[in-house]
């Protein structure tokens, strides 16, 4: 067996044979740009921002497993087969850590630290929440979504991401402002100007807003720290994604019936008024884009289809967030992944009934209903950002909150007769078809966790049963009932900030039965999930 060493000294690497296995769990899927419509401008400013994403990768490498960027370094030129598996797994997973076996590392024994890069190896949640009870002025600033927490002698220091990662941030600032240059859109250059002052900042509302108000933008982008799905520790710090995006105007033109009724679906949420703020005249932008480049979380792992951003209580509250739907990398998901494995796993009839419609209505209201509910927790009388209050549950309990509203809110469309009633049973079915894809990837990933508990929860309700064979049949008269249930319990633990019920509901559901293993075990010729190719060169530093 080949030895690699790292920082930490020489690392086992696993037989390529069991890379193989875990690599045909990602098919490779090419996501072609085509520049000929694009000025020659416009093709400076797309590659001014694949540029700049580079960087958002350098950071993103830091935050979740550096040792990894150091293992990748020492293999990208090798020419052993062996070790380009191994650096095609860094790639995949952004670590060492294998995100459909539950984390385990797939290079070397050691086991992924729950704070990754953000905290001092070693520390326990429990150790700081005594350090900083013992510390009360030092809780805001190491529970900060954008600080990374160090040791000090007997003391933490909490360092802001504009410090601790200034050397790659400067050169991202300074191109997106070269790119806000080459802008013809004056709204999108002044976003562009706005993200690069927040880079060295740390302040991120005023380019949100403006990011919020842009008005049907040819060109877009991610560019900033969100999401919270790295921090195993706290649950509060955010790990930095990006994506150099272009309008496809036709698709974006299908989403105006959606966004009349966001308000209406916000008040028709089963909490009490004082928990589901207004959302009127709120902005709801919505955009479908096609996506040539992406970067830190949004390339490596899981590939999401679709975004809501920012995720800034206070914008929610003020403003409201932007939907973003991936359009080339829905339609490979689709059809790669989900309606193979619903024939699969499915009763025929409903296999046939899932479709990328549907899949998409779904997509799209989850992404809707991320937005929706609470914005704060209700904590001894004063509101407390929901992510703190959860705590590391969070994220899963965010996702299984945006399907399980979301599914809750496709009914409600139905029954006001803004979507056709005969549809109903594609959109379930097409529900149903996205969770076997996604249970794949393990309760170690937010999304899987997510899908986990909501399978079991409803089949729990006999909304979902298996037969005989061994496949999968939804019940279409008992599924909204058991969907605005679980949406209901979901939406009161984040308005009450309730941990421990988060935290319960998590470990009663989240756990995958014998049976269920057993189907996905039996599905072969299926990935996991696609492991995109751009036309870019990859970032690696």
């Amino acid at each position: 067996m080949a030895r690699t060493g790292t920082a930490r000294g020489a690392q086992s690497l696993k037989p390529a044979a069991d890379l193989d296995q875990q690599l045909a769990k990602w098919q490779p899927y090419r996501m072609p740009f085509n520049g000929a419509g694009l000025s020659a401008r416009e093709r400076q400013l797309v590659d001014k921002l694949v540029e700049a994403n580079h960087y958002i990768d350098y950071i993103y490498w830091r935050q979740s497993d550096s040792e990894a960027l150091a293992l990748l370094r020492r293999l990208m030129n090798s020419r052993n087969p062996r070790d380009q598996k191994i650096a095609r797994m860094l790639r995949i997973n952004g670590s060492r850590f294998d995100l459909l076996e539950e984390e385990r590392p797939f290079v070397g024994t050691e086991s992924l630290s729950p704070g990754r890069g953000f905290y001092p190896e070693g520390i326990t949640r429990e150790e700081i929440e005594k350090y900083v009870a013992a510390h009360p002025e030092k809780k805001k600033a190491i529970y900060d979504e954008r600080t990374v927490v160090r040791r000090n002698g007997g003391e933490l220091d909490a360092i802001p991401y504009r410090v601790a990662y200034r050397e790659f941030l400067l050169p991202a600032a300074r191109l997106l402002k070269e790119a806000a240059a080459l802008s013809d859109d004056p709204a999108f250059a002044r976003f562009l100007t706005l993200r690069a002052d927040a880079l060295l900042t740390d302040d991120y509302y005023p380019s949100d807003i403006a990011w919020l108000e842009l008005n049907d933008p040819k060109f877009d982008i991610i560019y900033a720290p969100y999401e919270t799905y790295l921090d195993g520790l706290l649950g509060v710090k955010t790990s930095y994604g990006g994506a150099v995006m272009i309008r496809n105007r036709e698709e974006s033109q299908k989403l105006a019936l959606y966004q009349k009724y966001v308000p209406d679906i916000q008040e028709a949420l089963p909490l009490p008024p004082e928990d589901r703020p207004s959302k009127q005249k709120h902005l709801t932008p919505m955009e479908v884009m096609d996506t040539p480049f992406r970067s830190g979380d949004l390339r490596h792992g899981y590939q999401p289809v679709a975004d809501n951003l920012p995720n800034d209580p206070r914008i929610h509250q003020e403003k409201g967030s932007k939907k973003l739907f991936f359009k080339n990398f829905m339609d490979a998901r689709v059809n790669v992944v989900i309606l193979p494995i619903a024939r699969k796993l499915m009763e025929p009839e409903q296999a046939a009934q899932a479709s990328g419609e549907g899949y998409m209505a779904s997509t799209v209201m989850h992404e809707i209903c991320h937005g929706l509910g609470p914005a704060f927790a209700r904590r001894n009388g004063q509101q407390v950002d929901i992510r703190e209050a959860v705590g590391p549950a969070y994220s899963g309990l965010e996702e299984a909150k945006a399907d399980t509203v979301g599914m809750f809110g496709l009914k409600w469309l139905v029954d006001k007769g803004a979507l056709p009633k005969e549809r109903l049973p594609e959109y379930y079915a097409s529900y149903v078809a996205g969770m076997f894809r996604t249970m794949r990837f393990g309760v170690a990933e937010a999304h899987g966790r997510a899908e986990m508990m909501e399978f079991n929860f409803l089949a729990e309700q006999k909304a979902i049963t298996r037969s005989v064979s061994g496949r999968y049949r939804v019940d279409y008269q008992r599924m909204p009932a058991a969907i605005a249930a679980l949406a209901k319990e979901l939406l009161e633990i984040e308005a009450t900030g309730d941990r421990q019920r988060g935290e319960a509901l998590l470990a009663r559901y989240d756990k995958m039965p014998d049976e269920l293993k057993k189907s996905l075990a039996g599905v072969t010729g299926v990935p996991v999930d696609i492991d995109p190719i751009f036309s870019f060169p990859e970032p690696i530093q």
